[in-house]
C-alpha cells in the first residue's frame, strides 16, 4: 500500500472517480442494448436515448476533471474532495433520471411544472449544482492558488 502522502489526501478522488467511470461504463451497454432492442432496457429507459447518452458523457466528464485535480497533487479539504465527488454523482445522475423518468425532463415537463415530484426534483437540481459549483470551483482556487506558492524548479 503506498504511503498517503503520494495522494495528498485525495484518495477519495481516486475512488468516486473510478466508481464514475464504472457507471459510465454500464450506461455504455445499457446503450448498447437500446440500439440492439432488448426489451428490459426499452422498459427502463423509455427510449430516451439522447438523456443516456449524456448521463454517460457527464459520468465520463466528472470522472476527468476529478482526475485532473488528483494529479495536480495539491492537498484540498475533505468537505471540497467529497463536494466534488458527490456533486460528480448528483449533477450526472440529474440526466440517467431523465433517462428513466421523462416525466422530470424539462424538455416535456415545461418550465413551470408543478407537484411534489417536480419540486423535489427542483430541489435535486438547485443541490446539485450548489455542491459541484463549490467542490471544483473551490478545488480550482486551491489548486491556483498553490501555483503560486510553490518554487520553481528551474
Amino acid at each position: 500500500m503506498q504511503s498517503s502522502s503520494t495522494h495528498a489526501g485525495n484518495v477519495v478522488l481516486l475512488r468516486g472517480a473510478t466508481l464514475w467511470i464504472t457507471a459510465a461504463l454500464i450506461l455504455a451497454w445499457c446503450m448498447v442494448g437500446l440500439f440492439n432492442h432488448v426489451p428490459l432496457l426499452g422498459d427502463i429507459f423509455s427510449g430516451n436515448f439522447h438523456r443516456l447518452l449524456q448521463a454517460h458523457i457527464d459520468f465520463l466528464l466528472m470522472s476527468a476533471l476529478i482526475l485532473g485535480f488528483y494529479a495536480a497533487k495539491v492537498p484540498l479539504p475533505w468537505h471540497v474532495r467529497w463536494a466534488m465527488v458527490v456533486g460528480a454523482f448528483t449533477n450526472s445522475s440529474l440526466f440517467l433520471l431523465m433517462a428513466v423518468f421523462p416525466s422530470l425532463d424539462p424538455a416535456t415537463q415545461g418550465p413551470h411544472a408543478s407537484g411534489f415530484v417536480a419540486t423535489l426534483n427542483q430541489t435535486y437540481l438547485f443541490a446539485s449544482l450548489l455542491t459541484t459549483s463549490y467542490g471544483f470551483g473551490r478545488g480550482a482556487m486551491l489548486v491556483l492558488r498553490s501555483t503560486f506558492d510553490r518554487v520553481p524548479a528551474n
